[in-house]
């Protein structure tokens, strides 16, 4: 392929939302944290290594009795207010803009990192939560 050399028509699609497929015998609620493992499919967020942060579900999705990628969910990029750990695990105000949240469960970030995938960048804390940016 050479560089262009005139105007391009080039395909887009609306950006922050992916179709994700469900893992087999999962549910994921509205409003949880996504993530994806090495299968490929989605799931709840919960404490581990080496998942892949999709970000948050836009709707409820049962897929108990189905196999892997038997139904997908909408999942949205963007910046999310989880709930925060608690005690020593605690995300501070002093980590914002610098340091990155990680995932305790599937509505729960926290600073540990061990054992544990980064839910994303830490934007604000407050009242809220813990402002959390997807990408």
């Amino acid at each position: 392929m050479a560089a262009l050399a005139k105007d391009r028509n080039t395909p887009a699609r609306e950006g922050g939302y992916i179709s994700a497929p469900v893992k087999a015998a999962t549910k994921i609620y509205a409003g949880a944290l996504v993530v994806k493992a090495a299968g490929g499919y989605a799931e709840p967020g919960k404490k581990a290594e080496n998942l892949v942060v999709l970000g948050r579900a836009e709707h409820f999705a049962d897929n108990t009795n189905g196999v892997d990628g038997a139904i997908n969910v909408l999942v949205r990029k963007g910046v999310f207010a989880w709930e925060n750990a608690a005690g020593n695990a605690a995300v501070g105000k002093a980590l914002v803009g610098e340091s990155k949240a990680y995932i305790l469960d599937d509505q729960t970030v926290t600073k540990t990192a061990a054992g544990a995938t980064s839910a994303g960048k830490v934007v604000a804390v407050d009242s809220e939560g813990v402002w959390v940016e997807t990408r």
